[in-house]
């Protein structure tokens, strides 16, 4: 697709990432969610700006490098692990999968309070959002950003 987006659209994308930053979320987790559910979706586009940008906010490449592995790595708090594990339900919603079931939102609820879980949610939202039009539109990492 070539041209600008509406203005309507680019106005609302970038209320929902004030919100989003506003929730009081570290924003180095908020980039390892982005990273997570890009990989889950195979956006390459989303996943290259998610490493440049989480190394903006500190992020180290041992830790980019295992977030897909993140369950059997010694690299993540509990903390992160539970909005890991909420990204990984949230964007895996295929037929017969049991999204995000009490186990997972309860640990989420109990690292987290609800400001920080709804900006949490609306990142993985987000992301799902810009890695289905990228998919969609077969953009490609490092082509246009």
């Amino acid at each position: 697709m070539k041209g600008t987006a509406n203005p309507d659209v680019s106005t609302a994308i970038q209320h929902l990432y004030k919100a989003i930053h506003a929730g009081g979320v570290d924003p180095r987790l908020l980039e390892l969610v982005h990273l997570r559910a890009s990989q889950i979706n195979g956006c390459s586009p989303c996943v290259f700006a998610g490493i440049a940008s989480a190394k903006k906010h500190g992020e180290t490449d041992e830790r980019l490098h295992n977030v897909v592995a993140w369950r059997e790595t010694p690299f993540f708090t509990e903390e992160e692990r539970a909005a890991l594990a909420l990204t990984e339900a949230a964007t895996r919603i295929q037929d017969g999968a049991p999204g995000v079931t009490d186990e997972i939102w309860d640990a989420a609820a109990a690292h987290f309070d609800e400001k920080q879980l709804s900006a949490i949610t609306l990142e993985i939202a987000l992301t799902n959002f810009y890695n289905r039009i990228n998919r969609t539109i077969r953009e490609q990492a490092g082509k246009t950003w």
